[in-house]
């Protein structure tokens, strides 16, 4: 018998996307600091370079950070709504 997750109920849910789509909004704050940070420092260190520096760094330190934050904010997601344990393990020895 399939057990029910706290995302079936649509009021829960809505609150539990609500904080994630928060957490993604902060960190989306947190990125453009460290794009900015990271811009910056490269100036400092390198001077007026070819203008493909910037944007690639710009785009790989923006791209991994907020593809780290939503796969993590994910994983929260799912752990903190008991979706985790509202699968069936075939592999689990004690389960029904």
């Amino acid at each position: 018998m399939p057990r029910f997750s706290n995302l079936d109920d649509p009021d829960y849910a809505r609150f539990a996307w609500r904080r994630y789509w928060r957490v993604m909004g902060w960190m989306g704050g947190v990125t453009g600091l460290a794009v900015v940070l990271t811009l910056a420092g490269l100036f400092l260190l390198h001077g007026t370079v070819s203008i493909h520096l910037y944007i690639a760094a710009a785009l790989g330190v923006g791209f991994t950070m907020m593809l780290t934050a939503a796969l993590m904010g994910l994983v929260f997601l799912s752990s903190g709504t008991g979706h985790d344990e509202s699968i069936d393990d075939a592999l689990d020895p004690d389960a029904p």
